[in-house]
């Protein structure tokens, strides 16, 4: 019961103190998860973070209920979505109590223009602390650029272009172990 609540706890943070979605969660999912609870290895959060990303709905919810499965079981899965989802409810609710009031307010859309920036600096750090572990090799450098290229500069649908990426993965490997064997 204890770790139910800590997995609670633990996303209920992340959800309540990151702006933006699923990727801006990434540099927070890490600390949390990898480096303070060590909970899971940055792959198995990659991991976790692809899956949730191919799944239908909110990446970040995706995430957290895999994250919750692999710790505690169904349980576990269901206490980290509730503390995910937990304090967008009750930030939305206070939000639809008071929208007129903070609509106007100057001082909000300051500091909302400061968080983006921060937001995006934010992902750029872990952008780049996770690409050096994920670029292992000339193969996934490679399928990264075609990635980037692709999500950049075409209107393909983003899990296709992760479907093809772990289709070609399968490929590539396969055709090492193919070659060494036969």
């Amino acid at each position: 019961m204890k770790e139910l609540f800590a997995l609670y706890w633990a996303f209920f943070r992340i959800g309540g103190l990151t702006f933006g979605g699923g990727l801006t969660m990434l540099p927070m999912l890490k600390y949390e998860l990898v480096e303070k609870r060590d909970w899971i290895s940055e792959e198995q959060l990659l991991d976790c973070y692809a899956i949730g990303q191919c799944t239908p709905g909110i990446i970040a919810v995706n995430t957290a209920t895999y994250v919750g499965y692999l710790r505690k079981g169904v349980a576990g899965g269901i206490m980290a979505t509730l503390g995910m989802v937990s304090p967008s409810v009750l930030i939305i609710t206070i939000i639809a109590m008071c929208l007129e009031n903070f609509m106007d307010n100057v001082w909000l859309q300051h500091a909302l223009m400061g968080v983006r920036g921060v937001v995006c600096a934010l992902m750029l750090n872990t952008v780049i602390t996770l690409a050096k572990k994920s670029l292992v090799s000339p193969v996934t450098y490679i399928i990264c650029g075609v990635a980037f290229i692709a999500a950049m500069f075409t209107n393909i649908p983003l899990i296709v272009i992760v479907l093809c990426a772990g289709f070609a993965g399968i490929m590539i490997e396969k055709g090492k172990k193919e070659k060494v064997n036969g």
